[in-house]
């Protein structure tokens, strides 16, 4: 007994938010920012691999779509995993697949060792996210669970805002082999300072065998999943996060240089909305526990990215006039944040990974179609400012469905 309460006593003398606290989370978001680049490299590398290794278009499409699916999927038990066995038991072992895959895909000479790098990489990524918001609950508590994930977010928004200056500027000096290989020791950096710092601030009870383990990371889903609040909010937060996928990472460009502005201007104002969301990523987080709602903050923020999509399809722009409501439609997109708050906040507090993985999830599921869907509505056409503002069509109705349904969120947030 002596022997086991000097290996609990450290952990339970660690103060929670202090320095220790902020290196783990630091380690956590630098995963998080590693995370970022990676995918985001895939996006403006692919053409040059294609031209390497002899691809087609189809084959690139597929090899993004492989990952979406598998990360979709790996997503739902990441967060469980976290509840049942602990940061770094998940972290570490996340960290080295990241790692291993940006080698797979530096290295490889053919499509399948890409399509296989890029199933590492997802399975590895899956934790990534919800691992720093994880990290922020158990090292900072329950009651700054919502601002630290904001903090998440505000890094991860400027991560997308800035990262593709950065690969344009490094690919300016470097193959991009030679750019993934850089990626790749600094994935080894990091899995080396994670091993010696990261892990939760108490230990984690787990099951001590594998039938018990197993059912009990499915126990941990299907009870978060019996929430019927968790599908709405879910279904909320999922709908605002799409929107925002949708037209910053592939649609507000072609819809603005449509309304005639110039390719440059268009990707400055695109570049707005992940600046807004970061700014809006903590204040937002600050707002609703300031208020102790969360029901009013998501429905207001819902409701305002419903009038600033629909200026930005149908009223005619300028570059600053573009710029201003795209960095507005970002900040008040920040609201989708909230969905993992009041998820946490109906969910026992040693579940918060899950409910945080259930939501990030169903994010990126929706996230996904509603990227498709303004293409389905293009379809051939010429690509005219009318043919755009037909095929926004989807995100502001979804948006609007989105402003309807937020009414039926129930308020969360903890009185005391």
């Amino acid at each position: 007994m002596s022997e086991i309460s000097s290996r609990i006593a450290p952990a339970a003398k660690v103060r929670l938010g202090g320095a220790r606290a902020w290196l783990v989370w630091a380690l956590a978001v630098t995963f998080v920012i590693l995370l970022f680049n990676v995918q985001t490299g895939y996006a403006i590398l692919n053409s040059r691999v294609a031209g390497d290794l002899n691809l087609s278009l189809e084959q690139i499409g597929f090899v993004a779509a492989c990952y979406t699916w598998v990360f979709a999927v790996a997503q739902l038990f990441s967060g469980a995993l976290l509840d049942r066995v602990g940061a770094r038991k998940v972290l570490l072992p996340a960290i080295a697949l990241v790692t291993i895959g940006v080698f797979l895909f530096a290295f490889a000479e053919s499509y399948e060792m890409i399509l296989i790098s890029q199933i590492v990489l997802a399975v590895g990524s899956c934790a990534g996210f919800v691992g720093a918001g994880y990290v922020g609950g158990v090292w900072f508590g329950m009651a700054r669970f919502g601002f630290m994930f904001g903090l998440v977010q505000l890094v991860a928004a400027l991560s997308s805002a800035f990262g593709q200056a950065g690969f344009d500027a490094a690919l300016a000096r470097w193959s991009w082999r030679e750019v993934m290989n850089g990626f790749g020791i600094f994935g080894v950096g990091l899995l080396l300072l994670a091993m010696l710092f990261i892990r939760n601030p108490t230990p984690v009870e787990t099951a001590s065998h594998r039938g018990g383990f197993i059912s009990g990371v499915l126990s941990s889903i299907g009870e978060v999943l019996k929430k019927p609040q968790i599908w709405v909010i879910s279904l909320v937060g999922a709908i605002t996060f799409g929107a925002v996928l949708a037209l910053g990472v592939v649609w507000m460009p072609k819809l603005l240089v449509a309304h005639g502005l110039s390719e440059s201007n268009a990707n400055w104002a695109t570049a707005c909305i992940w600046l807004g969301l970061a700014a809006g990523s903590p204040l937002i987080a600050r707002w609703s526990d300031a208020a102790r709602s969360r029901r009013q903050p998501i429905i207001l923020t819902t409701l305002t990215q419903v009038g600033l999509v629909a200026a930005l399809v149908y009223v005619p722009m300028t570059p600053m006039l573009a710029m201003a409501l795209c960095f507005a439609f970002g900040f008040a997109n920040a609201g989708h944040m909230l969905s993992f708050s009041a998820a946490a906040d109906i969910s026992p507090p040693k579940l918060i990974g899950t409910s945080a993985s259930i939501v990030n999830g169903s994010m990126f599921i929706l996230g996904g179609v509603l990227m498709g869907l303004p293409g389905e509505f293009l379809g051939d056409s010429a690509g005219g400012l009318a043919d755009f503002q037909t095929a926004m069509l989807p995100c502001v109705g979804t948006l609007i469905a989105s402003g309807l349904l937020a009414f039926a969120i129930k308020e969360s947030h903890p009185r005391h």
